[in-house]
């Protein structure tokens, strides 16, 4: 695995489509940031589903990626991660402007996800965004020792996109 940048975030980057070349860089960030992570097929899956799949990459690699879902006038963001050695560096949130903007192409009015409970810096970012908390899924996540964590299902407003 190569090196991820030690910068402040504003080194090259561009979004790209994922492709099945990049799911073992993919895989490899997902299970270093979870504890229940995705698994490769959970990606092949969303890529046959034909959901949209993009990551983060930077001459160093792969910074992050997400997997969304298109719906009737909404997108749903199914998964969302930076590597965890580039976090805090703004690059969910260059992730999220890029996927407004497509959901707004696609005349999506809203935006929709789960988080974990217990990710409350996952949480802060989304609200710090404008994402609402606007309900509960309880025993969402798998949890430790056989548990179930409740999710919280969060909502962003997206303003019409301009013609």
């Amino acid at each position: 695995m190569s090196a991820l940048p030690k910068s402040d975030g504003t080194e090259a980057r561009s979004l790209r489509a994922m492709s099945v070349r990049d799911l073992d860089e993919v895989v490899r960030i997902e299970a270093s940031a979870y504890e229940f992570p995705w698994t490769r097929g959970n990606f092949i899956d969303s890529m046959h589903a034909g959901y949209d799949l993009s990551v983060l990459d930077s001459p160093a690699g792969v910074l992050g990626y997400f997997v969304a879902m298109s719906g009737v006038d909404e997108l749903h963001l199914l998964n969302l991660t930076v590597a965890p050695a580039v976090q805090g560096r703004g690059h969910a949130r260059h992730m999220l402007d890029a996927l407004c903007l497509r959901a707004q192409a696609k005349h999506a009015r809203q935006l929709w996800l789960e988080v974990r409970l217990s990710n409350i810096r996952a949480r802060a970012l989304y609200e710090r965004y404008g994402f609402r908390g606007v309900g509960m899924r309880r025993a969402y996540y798998p949890a430790t020792g056989g548990m179930r964590e409740d999710a919280l299902v969060m909502s962003l407003n997206l303003p019409e996109a301009a013609e």
